[in-house]
Formats: C-alpha cells, sequence, structure tokens
C-alpha cells in the first residue's frame, strides 16, 4: 500500500456507498440485469440462460447517492490531487477522457465502485475484493511513479480519540504518530509522542521530486488555515522527516512556527467543516492565485494583514503579539493612520450587530490603548486585558477568514463606511 490516507478514505467510502445501495434497493431500486446464453450449440444442446447484475450500469446512473456520502469529496479532492487518473480510466475502457482533474476522480470513483461490487447481487462489501481492486487502482496511478512523504509533528492540536486519521487539503493529512507505518524512531522515542503529525503524500515522476521548498509552503498552508479556522496555539515542530518510497527517513527543516502552550481539540461534528475550510483556504493562498501588476482591489492588503496575523500567533505570548494583530487591522481597516482613531469604529460596523456597535467599538479602543503598557513593559496581565486582547484578534480572525471565503469583500474600509452611512441615514430618518 503506497498510500495509507487514499486507502482509508476509499475503504470508508465503499462502504457507505454499499449501504446507501442496499437501502435504495430494500426500497425498491432494481438492479438491471443482462440475460446470457450459454450452452454448446455446436452439439444441439438447449441453451442454459444465466442473469448478470449490470452493477456499473446501475451505480452509474445514482451518482447523486454518492454526492450525498460525506466521504464523497474528501476521496475525490484526494484522487484529484495525484494525477495518473487517465491511465486507469483507460484501462477501465473510457476512451474520452474529461479533462479536468475533478471530473476524473468523480469517474474513477465510478469505476472503482463498479469494480468493487461487480455483479455482485448485493453491496455487502468484500475485503479481499476491495483489497484486489485498491490494488489495481495504485498500480495504475503509481505507475513508473515515486510517492515522497513528509511528516511534521503538529503541536496544541487533537483529534477526536475514534478519529485516527484526517485527509485535509492538497494531499496533506492529519495523521497519529501510532497509525503511521514506519514512523520516524525519533517521534517514537521518550513517551512523549505529539498528538498528531501533519503528513504530506505527493506522487511524481523521478526527475520531478518535490523540493523541501514545496513541501514547507504546503504544510504551512494547513497551518495558516487551523489558525483561521479554530483559536488555538498551534504550531509545526522546526524539524520534520522526509522519505521516498517507504524509504528510510531523512530530516528536513521546517522552520521555527512559533510554540504550544495548549492543547485544542476538533470534535468529530467539525471534521467535515475542517476539512471544507483547509481545502478552500489551500486554493485561496496556492500561489497560482496570486496576480501581478496593479491590484486595487484590497487583496494586497488581506495577504499583508495575513502574514502580520501569522506572526502575532508566532510570539510567544498574546500580549507580544497585540503589535502584530493591530498592524493587520491598520492595514485592513485604517489606511489613513492611527491618528485617524478610525480602527475601532470600522471593526465595530463589521463585526457586531447594531446593538453592539458601540460596545464593541468601546473594547476595541482599550485594547488598542493597551499596546502602550505592553511596549513599556507595563502591562497588567489580568483577566480583563486578556479578554480585550483575545477579542481583538478573534475579530481580525473572523475578518480574514470571512474575506477569503468570500463572503466579505477586501475592500474592507469602503464596507464598513458604507454601514456607517446607513446607520447615519436610519438614525436621521428617525429623528424626523
Amino acid at each position: 500500500m503506497r498510500n495509507p490516507t487514499l486507502h482509508g478514505l476509499l475503504e470508508a467510502f465503499t462502504t457507505a456507498a454499499g449501504i446507501r445501495f442496499e437501502r435504495a434497493v430494500a426500497a425498491g431500486d432494481e438492479v438491471p440485469f443482462d440475460v446470457i446464453a450459454s450452452g454448446d450449440t455446436y452439439r444441439a444442446r438447449p441453451a442454459l440462460y444465466c442473469y448478470r447484475p449490470l452493477t456499473g450500469h446501475y451505480i452509474g446512473e445514482r451518482l447523486e447517492l454518492l454526492v450525498e456520502l460525506e466521504t464523497f469529496l474528501p476521496v475525490c479532492r484526494t484522487l484529484a490531487g495525484l494525477g495518473g487518473l487517465e491511465l486507469y480510466l483507460r484501462a477501465g475502457g473510457h476512451e474520452l477522457v474529461p479533462e479536468t482533474s475533478r471530473e476524473q476522480a468523480e469517474l474513477v470513483v465510478v469505476q472503482f465502485l463498479t469494480r468493487v461490487y461487480d455483479e455482485r447481487i448485493d453491496f455487502v462489501p468484500d475485503e479481499q475484493r476491495f483489497a484486489a481492486v485498491y490494488d489495481e487502482l495504485e498500480q495504475a496511478i503509481y505507475q513508473g511513479r515515486h510517492v515522497t512523504e513528509v511528516v511534521v509533528a503538529l503541536l496544541g492540536l487533537d483529534l477526536d480519540p475514534g478519529t485516527d486519521e484526517l485527509a485535509l487539503a492538497d494531499g496533506v493529512s492529519l495523521q497519529r504518530v501510532r497509525t503511521l507505518a514506519g514512523a520516524p524512531a525519533e517521534l517514537l522515542a521518550g513517551g512523549s509522542q505529539p498528538p498528531l503529525l501533519l503528513v504530506l503524500r505527493v506522487a511524481h515522476e523521478r526527475d520531478a521530486q518535490p523540493s523541501s521548498a514545496f513541501a514547507r509552503a504546503r504544510l504551512r498552508r494547513v497551518l495558516t488555515a487551523l489558525r483561521l479556522f479554530e483559536r488555538g496555539d498551534f504550531a509545526l515542530s522546526a524539524v520534520g522527516h522526509w522519505r521516498v518510497d517507504g524509504g528510510s527517513w531523512t530530516p528536513v527543516a521546517i522552520g521555527a512556527t512559533g510554540r504550544s502552550r495548549q492543547l485544542t481539540l476538533i470534535p468529530r461534528s467539525a471534521e467535515d467543516e475542517l476539512r471544507g475550510f483547509c481545502n478552500l483556504i489551500g486554493r485561496r493562498l496556492a500561489p497560482s492565485a496570486h496576480r501581478h501588476g496593479p491590484d486595487r482591489s484590497g487583496a494586497g492588503e488581506i495577504s499583508w494583514a495575513l502574514a502580520r496575523f501569522e506572526m502575532g500567533c508566532e510570539r510567544d505570548t498574546l500580549y507580544e503579539g497585540l503589535s502584530d494583530h493591530l498592524l493587520a487591522l491598520r492595514a485592513l481597516l485604517e489606511p489613513e493612520g492611527p491618528a485617524s482613531g478610525r480602527l475601532a469604529q470600522r471593526l465595530a460596523m463589521i463585526c457586531a450587530t447594531a446593538e453592539e456597535r458601540t460596545a464593541l467599538a468601546a473594547r476595541t479602543a482599550r485594547a488598542i490603548a493597551l499596546e502602550r503598557s505592553v511596549i513599556t513593559g507595563m502591562i497588567a496581565d489580568d483577566a480583563t486585558s486578556l479578554e480585550l486582547v483575545t477579542e481583538l484578534v478573534d475579530n481580525l480572525r473572523a475578518i480574514l477568514r470571512d474575506v477569503l471565503c468570500g463572503h466579505l469583500d477586501a475592500d474592507l474600509c469602503t464596507v464598513a463606511d458604507e454601514l456607517i452611512g446607513q446607520a447615519a441615514d436610519e438614525l436621521e430618518a428617525v429623528l424626523v
């Protein structure tokens, strides 16, 4: 097995699809049959007939049932990221292969299920049959190719105790150390195993092995997505490990990404949301998404603010990161400069309801005033100050997340000023 993540996703998906098809058949669906004549016609013996279930036809006409499964999108995204799907599809008789990797992945899913349940009158998974069909798939997509794995400890995050691995995006998954076959000895020694690893698997041609810079960029994008998804002290260990085709591990520098002081648990109910969010953020932050030349859309400010947000996340304390987070907010909401004093009001217009805007603006102003105390070393580390700074960071996270997800326009100043104008008009109408 060259890709445990793909194997686990396909296994879960095949089982879920079988259960869904079994229910459909029990509810009245019928699997079509083909009647095949057999017998020795040369000796004029009576012909015998057998009925061959047209499982592939049945599955192909019920793609909507597969799309509804929670495991459908993860397995399609994983397949699409591997490449080499054309060989598998052509081996299955597809002469016209779609151009996009997503369409190819959907066809592969249907072809894979058809092979697993081929000529079966039920949809009960068979382990031996699944293993044989999975071997066919891996042999096709990895023919003449190699698999590079990069693993690095992820600090500050844990999953539900029943989840051993969670596929995210760009070939990266969250995986427990104990479930990684042949895990680096350094991660298993001393009884101080990190809760989770970030595992990157990339299939490539012999002369196109990914660089360490490529691996770092992929892993950092997932770390960024985690920091935007949930409040927490997430960080990667400074050194990871690298191997090709299951060979010996080689240390690889990942770089400092801060340190973790507490553990954040992602419940099972949030795993699908996290997977989808990481996939979306990965696409938004991919280098191909960047545009050259003048950009007045606000995207440049978002990119700069995101970098400052992460700098703040990597400071030793929340207070030390306050200046970084304020720089990010000023880039987004106060281009006139701090002297204008417009940051608190604009942030409140975007992040609070009409009833809460005045209170949030006041709290934001108090959080801004704390920066001077941090600089002079006179900050009072009390519950009130910590709450003010935490709320400021949470609002910055929410703004960045909503812009990257497309829920907010990147020109945040215009958005906030329009809301201020609307509020003024509404007040004037009431007074009149």
